[in-house]
């Protein structure tokens, strides 16, 4: 994980070095604190802002360098806009648009948490803190930096709150979260040949410090399975295709029924037989965008000691071709006995997340399953790299999956399922063939995950192929991986599921 700043709450006061946040509402009109400020800067801020015609409308800045009368390095005036209209999750943004008003290194940056109308409160102060986390992010594991080159990082953050103790102690959950998703973004970003199977089920394993039972299962055990589906893709890699199955028991019943995710973990895709173009195939080192979420998410939920029960399972495999990988027109027998002809070696993730799914219902009979792939390009024809295309067979699930990405940022889209797309994947050698052509792609791969969800489970099947990695940068965002989904499901499980 990238370095990332330190942070701590105090009461307020006008801090005498580094950098200093202060906030305006429309107008602008400062805070109490930052009319002090003023008034011993010998009106500066004032000035500033009728030269530069700042008004404080919401996500504006202005920078002092070197203000006068102060041994500040800076000062930076945030907008707010209308401060009573700022709404949940406002707060988060505005934090990563204040971190990206940075340029070059600071030591400390102080932020005082109060607003025109009064302190900021301690929830707001949090996700303050917790957009600056997520925005401090920057993958730069292999780049040696410029000589002239000064990175923008902060040694420390210091919150200046009227109730800090209060402020450390919600941040503390949040902070957790962040991580979260700052992990599915170091393992979307890096590249296949530093992480393969093998380092992606110990990257799974890896959170069994902090509460999580963790089972690898290698393919001498995925063969006792018969989970023939998913082993099918994996055929041409020299890797060895394997399952991490993670287990968080944070529910006062610990036998309760769990909630459960599924990721699609496809280390590498070239496409199998059915090679993909050459043209950027190298983002195809992302294509475990799923499988990277629901590691963040394990990760997330234990942190912040969720009260649920809650699996997280991922299919790990390479799709290469060599003379042993399988080809078009081959049916295999998958783990529920369903049989699959196998139309396109290209439409793999679906094969790797059908195996999952009947593993998943056989042995934890879940709550509802969430699945996460970067399943088709037909997706991002669809919605672009704004929404994430939402599938369900159930109304309550995705009506709370909405909500929670409106809430979050992460967003979803529900898209249909109707039996006219179904019939566009029937087969006349198997029970199901693995692609229904290009009409319809993201529904009709949706429409194949759903032949292996037996009657009566509660699904949701999220193709985030437009919003993993690549998706256009945002206040919190910067990064190719983008950590999509994390923040999501964990809204969901803390709305609703936790007990």
């Amino acid at each position: 994980m990238a370095d990332l700043p330190v942070f701590s709450f105090d009461k307020p006061s006008l801090p005498s070095a580094g950098t200093l946040v202060i906030f305006a509402a429309e107008g602008p009109e400062l805070s109490p604190g930052g009319r002090e400020l003023d008034e011993k800067l010998g009106g500066a801020i004032g000035r500033a802002a009728g030269i530069m015609k700042f008004t404080g409308k919401r996500k504006t800045a202005m920078s002092l360098l070197a203000p006068p009368y102060a041994s500040l390095d800076r000062v930076i005036v945030i907008g707010l806009g209308d401060a009573g209209s700022l709404e949940e999750g406002d707060w988060t943004n505005l934090g990563g648009f204040a971190w990206g008003r940075l340029e070059g290194r600071t030591e400390t940056l102080s932020v005082l948490a109060e607003t025109s109308s009064g302190p900021v409160r301690p929830e707001g102060v949090a996700e303050f803190a917790a957009g600056i986390r997520l925005a401090a992010y920057k993958f730069r594991k292999y780049k040696k930096p410029k000589e002239d080159e000064t990175p923008t990082e902060a040694g420390s953050v210091v919150i200046l709150v009227e109730e800090p103790k209060t402020a450390a102690s919600l941040f503390e959950p949040l902070k957790g979260v962040a991580d979260g998703v700052l992990l599915a973004r170091d393992l979307v970003n890096e590249p296949a040949n530093v992480l393969g199977t093998a380092e992606f089920a110990a990257a799974a394993e890896a959170l069994r410090p902090l509460g999580v039972e963790v089972e690898v299962l290698g393919e001498k055990e995925l063969q006792s399975l018969e989970m023939r589906s998913l082993l099918a893709v994996g055929l041409g890699s020299s890797q060895e295709s394997r399952v991490a199955i993670m287990r968080w028991s944070g529910g006062a019943d610990k036998d309760a029924r769990p909630v459960a995710f599924v990721g699609k973990g496809v280390v590498f895709d070239t496409g199998g037989i059915s090679i993909k173009p050459a043209g950027s195939m190298e983002d195809m080192k992302g294509d475990m965008g799923g499988a990277a979420c629901v590691v963040g998410l394990m990760h997330a939920l234990a942190a912040r000691k969720a009260k649920v029960n809650a699996i997280g399972v991922i299919g790990l495999v390479e799709n290469m071709p060599d003379g042993l990988a399988q080809r078009p027109g081959d049916i295999v027998v998958s783990k529920s006995g369903r049989t699959i002809e196998v139309i396109n070696t290209d439409a793999e993730g679906r094969m790797v997340l059908a195996d999952l799914l009947t593993l998943v219902q056989e042995r934890y009979k879940p709550e509802f399953i969430v699945d996460l792939a970067t399943l088709t390009g037909a997706i991002i024809v669809a919605l672009g790299h704004e929404y994430a295309g939402l599938f369900s067979n159930d109304d309550e699930l995705s009506n709370r999956l909405t909500a929670a990405g409106k809430a979050t940022g992460d967003k979803v889209w529900r898209m249909p399922l109707a039996k006219a797309y179904d019939k566009l994947i029937d087969s006349k050698f198997a029970d199901v063939k693995n692609t229904g052509g290009r009409a319809a792609g993201s529904i009709t791969a949706a429409h194949f995950l759903a032949r292996f969800v037996e009657e009566g489970q509660a699904w949701a099947h999220l193709d985030i192929a437009g919003t993993a990695f690549g998706a256009p940068s945002n206040d919190v965002n910067k990064s190719w991986g983008s950590g999509f989904g994390v923040r999501l499901l964990d809204r969901l499980v803390r709305d609703h599921y936790e007990k």
